[in-house]
């Protein structure tokens, strides 16, 4: 069998046929299948020299172009067996393929490799650096953004970047780096932009020609494969359109629309009748809709040949408690023959883990799941589970995968159906609705190219659900993406160190987020304009012959704002005179209430004692109610009118205790509906509102027999212009914006040394250049101080743990943290922050996140050696014990942290041995595994 190297060669010579598009019948030989129009429209232009962006639904084959940018930059090179080419030798080309998550670039570097071989594709993740010189690369944005600023070597005879899931843009953590790299790539370099489809393809179009030159935008509508859409209602399962036409109308299956009315009829009646499938009891309180299990919809999902499918469930939790729920209730859905293979394929993958380690990490568990063709999926899992989940649900041998949305971002992993438990999700702030981008995004996991005829959605339903906003996310297929690019500290000196402050700032401006900005300027410039013209109209109608009405509308004005200011003075004098009344009140006072559904005579049974908060008495009223009163039922002060017994431990909640002393209440011979106490000035008048009036009779404009209706106009026009002003003040705030807080940053850098008066980078400057992390400038304060220097390994990783760590969830308590060097260094960091935190504020900027020290105690304890169950467990997690995929992954981020450290121009010679030595110390169990995976 020849090498893949060997077949692309031979592809490659097949090709003796020209054409206008050689390159690109030279590529479509070895393919395997016909390219779809949107594929050779893209691959076209590329040929032409023209960059491309193309927007295609998930699965439809966006990546095909990326492949042909990989062809192109290789095309003209000696084949692996020495045989001449079609095609005249070209200068040394390279081309970079990126992609927002490692695994995605793990995966994207094996299609590569076995396509074109292994000597011409390398791979570059920051965890992986395999031939890292080869003419292909796969790597991750933030790799080539690294690369970009440091002005790489690598970088040499580049002349095509993919830029996979290039929506990812619109991350509001990571979406920046990927305008970063945009606006810094070299001109020579053709750039191949791959999107999920957006609403806005031409605006983002139109921004990459502004800063890339000539591009083309491909977009395409079209899945390769249909999907269908499903609901299904306890166990009866609905097509939620009738037919292709009623989709595009979003018009809803009637009868899934009349049963599920049905349905809610049933449990807003306490229908009896309702007993049966998805219907339970509460507290023999009537119906209770309970929707079916999991393991009911896999088996639905298996007799109906929907399988392998992805069930997506928002919560880690829930998709491991999913997995259990299935194997408790007996599911089976793999043959022994699978069974066999699927612990071949764990057994060669797990071999480098401890065997004293698998049960911490749930090992017997989730083989018993894979081997019944089982498994969960998502960010909490080991990644080695990870990886081999994904290896068996694309062969086939795991059928049904109970995932979070992460599966959706990125790696390819399609399934016949996609099934969604809810469509609300928890973002890490609140539990929101899926927008239609997302609905789109993980249903289009749906369908398998090339193996299946149609794919499959099904939305499972309960009371909460809609089917009518289920079809509106259904008949959605796009989304406006929308820059989160933002100047960042490290940004900031790369910027000024490369092309100078000034150039910096028409760099920032040139952002797609700036382009989005300025293109709703325009928008907002042109309302101002339409009412400006609008308010010179109203000032028109508002002309009196009498003289000038905008003098005459100006005292008007004046007189209801001094009404108003008066009428306020009034009230908060009127209040505070009755909570003083209240706070006086004792026990047996008899008192008036003036107003309100209690209004009479009351006696007071608890006083209203004075202190924090309003004075709320207890009172009973003739009508023999007992209650608080409050400030707010007075008009006027509350007035002792009289006194009464009340007797000792009296109660107010029994009836007979009311009767009597609401008796004695009326024997007083008060008049219950007399009115006694001075009334105030009621009309609120003063000097100064007496002379506003005055002048006001004096203006000839108050003679007019029209001046109700000018004062209408001008009542038009002062609101029009308020309005206005508020407009101007918005483009005002987005003309500019980024250059302006670019402004503040550097201001900031300066006052800290980073920066010269002069808007030069100092030593420090750039050190801060070469820090990647969130708290870039926290790190660099901390090197620069010390703070981190004297400390043993492990010390070292517990306390530089604080500035990449963040718990999903806020902590009441701060955790506890190793006594002695670790707890120095963790107080030291959080004064820096503090500090770093109030000149943020000073400069009206975005501040840097608070230190987490939830990481501490677990990264410490495995930096000294212990077992991992000792450290998911320790206890010191305030978030409970940590998932292993969570320990893997936050401890990846403290390595990425030391490994910067261990070269930062600014640190000790000691301290970048120790960051070395801590790394050697973290990398081994699980993490030696994922080191190397």
């Amino acid at each position: 069998m020849s090498s893949p190297a060997e077949r692309y060669a031979a592809a490659r010579r097949r090709a003796a046929q020209v054409t206008m598009f050689p390159a690109l019948d030279e590529f479509a030989l070895d393919l395997g299948f016909d390219l779809d129009d949107f594929q050779r429209e893209a691959c076209q232009a590329l040929e032409r020299g023209s960059g491309v962006l193309v927007c295609a639904p998930t699965g439809a084959g966006k990546t095909v172009v990326g492949e042909f940018a990989v062809h192109l930059a290789l095309r003209g090179r000696p084949a692996a067996d020495g045989a001449p080419l079609p095609v005249e030798p070209t200068p040394v080309r390279k081309c970079f393929y990126t992609t927002p998550i490692k695994a995605l670039s793990n995966q994207k570097y094996h299609d590569l490799v076995d396509r074109y071989g292994a000597d011409q594709v390398g791979l570059l993740t920051g965890d992986n650096a395999i031939n890292g010189d080869a003419p292909v690369v796969v790597m991750t944005t933030e790799v080539l953004r690294n690369m970009l600023y440091a002005g790489s070597a690598t970088l040499a005879g580049l002349a095509y970047v993919v830029m996979d899931e290039v929506h990812y843009l619109a991350d509001r953590f990571r979406g920046g780096v990927w305008e970063e790299v945009i606006i810094h790539l070299p001109e020579s370099v053709t750039l191949v932009s791959l999107s999920a489809t957006v609403s806005n393809a031409e605006e983002f179009a139109d921004w990459l020609v502004t800063v890339r030159g000539e591009t083309e935008v491909v977009v395409s509508e079209h899945r390769p494969v249909p999907l269908w859409q499903h609901m299904l209602v306890g166990r009866r399962n609905f097509d939620l359109f009738h037919d292709a036409d009623a989709a595009r109308k979003h018009d809803v299956h009637p009868e899934l629309l009349r049963y599920t009315r049905e349905m809610l009829r049933r449990l807003e009646l306490g229908d009896g009748r309702t007993h049966g499938p998805g219907w339970g009891r509460s507290g023999g309180r009537g119906p209770r809709w309970r929707g079916p299990l999991r393991h009911e919809i896999v088996e639905r999902l298996e007799r109906e040949d929907l399988l392998p499918a992805i069930l997506f469930i928002f919560s880690r939790a829930g998709c491991d408690a999913a997995v259990q729920q299935c194997l408790a209730a007996g599911l089976r859905l793999t043959t022994p023959d699978e069974r066999t293979e699927i612990r071949r394929v764990v057994e060669a993958r797990i071999t480098s883990l401890a065997a004293e380690d698998l049960a911490v990490l749930g090992y017997w568990e989730w083989l018993d799941g894979l081997e019944r063709g089982l498994a969960s999926h998502h960010a909490g899992m080991l990644p080695a589970f990870k990886e081999v989940v994904e290896e068996l649900f694309v062969r086939g041998l795991v059928k049904a995968v109970f995932a979070t949305e992460t599966l959706a971002l990125g790696i390819n992993m399609p399934a016949r159906c996609v099934v969604l438990e809810r469509l609300v999700k928890f973002n890490g702030e609140a539990h929101v609705d899926l927008t239609p981008g997302e609905y789109t995004q993980l249903t289009g996991r749906a369908g398998r190219r090339g193996i299946d005829v149609e794919g499959h959605a099904v939305v499972v339903w309960s009371p909460e659900v809609d089917p009518r906003h289920v079809a509106g996310l259904a008949s959605t297929r796009t989304y406006p993406l929308r820059s989160s690019f933002r100047p960042s500290y490290n940004m900031a000196v790369n910027l000024v160190g490369s092309v100078g402050a000034e150039s910096a700032r028409v760099l920032l401006e040139s952002s797609f987020a700036q382009f989005q900005a300025d293109r709703s300027v325009v928008g907002l410039a042109r309302q101002v304009q339409r009412n400006v013209e609008t308010i010179e109209a109203y000032g028109v109608e508002a002309e009196c012959h009498h003289g000038n009405f905008d003098e005459y509308f100006a005292l008007r004005s004046m007189i209801g704002e001094r009404e108003r200011a008066l009428n306020r003075q009034g009230q908060t004098q009127r209040r505070n005179a009755a909570i003083t009344a209240l706070e006086r009140l004792r026990v047996g006072d008899v008192i008036r209430v003036p107003s309100g559904r209690r209004a009479g005579l009351a006696v007071v049974l608890e006083p209203g004692a004075p202190g924090f908060g309003e004075p709320r008495p207890l009172v009973l009223t003739q009508d023999r109610w007992a209650g608080r009163i409050t400030p707010a039922d007075f008009t006027t002060p509350a007035e002792v009118l009289a006194r009464i017994r009340v007797p000792k431990n009296f109660n107010h909640r029994s009836p007979a205790a009311r009767r009597d002393l609401g008796a004695a209440l009326n024997g007083l011979g008060l008049d219950r509906h007399s009115r006694r106490g001075s009334r105030g000035r009621g009309s609120g008048e003063d000097d100064r509102l007496t002379q506003l009036r005055a002048e006001l009779r004096r203006h000839p404009c108050h003679a007019c027999a029209d001046r109700e209706e000018h004062a209408r106009w001008a009542e038009r026009r002062r609101r029009l212009e308020r309005d206005t002003d508020e407009l101007r003040e918005r483009v005002a705030g987005r003309t500019g914006s980024l250059a302006r807080t670019f402004d503040r940053i550097c201001g900031l850098l300066a006052s800290r040394g980073y920066l010269t008066p002069e808007g030069e980078v100092t030593d420090a400057g750039r050190m801060l250049g070469r820090i990647w992390t969130e708290a870039d400038l926290l790190v660099a304060e901390c090197l620069r101080r010390g703070v981190w220097d004297g400390l043993a390994p492990a010390e070292l990783a517990a306390a530089v743990s604080v500035v990449v760590f963040e718990a999903r969830r806020d902590a009441e308590e701060r955790a506890s943290v190793p006594r002695g060097g670790v707890s120095d260094a963790v107080e030291a960091t959080l004064q820096l922050w503090a500090q770093l935190e109030a000149d943020e504020a000073a400069q009206g900027l975005e501040s840097t996140r608070e230190p987490d020290l939830g990481f501490v105690w677990p990264i410490y304890r495995w930096a000294r050696g212990e077992a991992l169950t000792k450290v998911l467990g320790s206890g010191h997690n305030l978030d409970g014990d940590m998932p292993a995929g969570d320990f893997v992954r936050w401890t990846r981020q403290v390595v990425d942290l030391l490994g910067q450290l261990s070269n930062a121009s600014g640190a000790s010679a000691d301290l970048r041995a120790t960051a070395r030595q801590a790394m050697v110390a973290i990398n081994r169990g699980v993490l030696a595994y994922h080191a190397t995976a």
